[in-house]
């Protein structure tokens, strides 16, 4: 019985490592934009993504975004729980081909017991809810859970804008959190999920 849950989590994990892996399997096979006469600024914005994506202590209550500076200039921001996961993506960043510089604008939260609670608490009552607890099931959920100093703050991108509502709703009833603010973006229809 042991060996079974073991067995059937190491599937699972297999299957969402590949998952995020199969897309990225194509990068490799591109030439540089300024060799191949595509635009270089969306080849850049998929690989700058992609090493983010991958790098291994980013996870579900650490948000990393990024923005494109002239043509070779990356500004990271967003929140991290750990201090080495800031110097991990600068550095990661730093090694894409057509990166010349790196602004580095990455926040690392406050260490807070308190808010260690309140992050377990609002990851529990976000994905135990039907409906959303298919994202917990990817590698890396795309609803983010950020806690400083007591306030929630949800980032990331939902398939549906009732999806986006229960997640708040959820966060919303956490005790102890000060506050909540819904950032999640809801997909566009046109495209599929």
């Amino acid at each position: 019985m042991k060996q079974h849950g073991f067995l059937r989590y190491t599937a699972l994990a297999v299957m969402a490592c590949a998952l995020v892996l199969l897309p990225s399997a194509s990068y490799g096979k591109q030439k540089h934009p300024k060799n191949d006469g595509r635009g270089g600024a969306s080849w850049l914005v998929k690989e700058v993504r992609h090493e983010l994506v991958m790098l291994p202590y980013y996870g579900v209550f650490d948000n990393l975004e990024f923005r494109i500076d002239g043509n070779d200039t990356v500004v990271l921001s967003g929140q991290v729980t750990r201090p080495t996961l800031k110097s991990d993506a600068e550095n990661v960043v730093k090694k894409v081909e057509g990166v010349a510089k790196v602004v580095n604008n990455i926040e690392v939260l406050p260490l807070s017991p308190n808010d260690d609670r309140i992050r377990l608490d609002a990851y529990r009552a976000i994905f135990s809810k039907p409906g959303l607890d298919r994202y917990s099931m990817m590698a890396v959920p795309p609803i983010h859970i950020i806690v400083k100093n007591g306030h929630i703050t949800l980032t990331g991108l939902v398939a549906r804008q009732g999806d986006k509502d229960l997640a708040g709703i959820s966060a919303n009833g956490v005790s102890g959190a000060f506050g909540v603010t819904n950032n999640l973006q809801v997909e566009e229809k046109g495209k599929a999920s």
